[in-house]
């Protein structure tokens, strides 16, 4: 996965670039269903200066997948434990993301079976059955 790592109110360190890559470089691999080269966005930043109990860091990524756009965010006192963060939010994303087109394979399932259970002409096909067995 390609990943943009940009910074607001934040000077972005070698540190912290590698941090990042290191920890959301993997994540294409929870999605191996898809081909496509994967781009991520990837915006670390401090939300602002004027806090009494110290700095707020913040972080949040957006990977466009088809048919949709996955986004996640995170926010702590510490910029690492923000990435840290991110990537389990970025998880789950992926976990739902992948679920749904399972739902949805259910869903038609269940739809074919009540329609074939219930429709008029499979009620009618079991009274002649039962007649014709008879």
């Amino acid at each position: 996965m390609k990943l943009d790592i940009k910074a607001t109110n934040l000077e972005l360190t070698d540190a912290i670039r590698a941090y990042a890559e290191e920890k959301l470089g993997d994540i294409d691999k929870f999605i191996p269903h898809i081909k496509l080269p994967l781009d991520g966005r990837v915006e670390l930043g401090r939300t602002t200066f004027h806090h009494k109990s110290g700095d707020i860091f913040r972080a949040e990524i957006n990977i466009s997948v088809p048919g949709d756009l996955l986004r996640a965010e995170s926010e702590t006192g510490d910029i690492y434990s923000a990435i840290d963060g991110l990537k389990d939010q970025v998880q789950e994303e992926i976990k739902a993301y992948k679920d749904r087109g399972i739902t949805r394979d259910r869903k038609g399932g269940r739809m074919a079976k009540f329609i074939n259970n219930y429709s008029p002409l499979s009620w009618l096909r079991g009274k002649f059955t039962k007649e014709q067995g008879e």
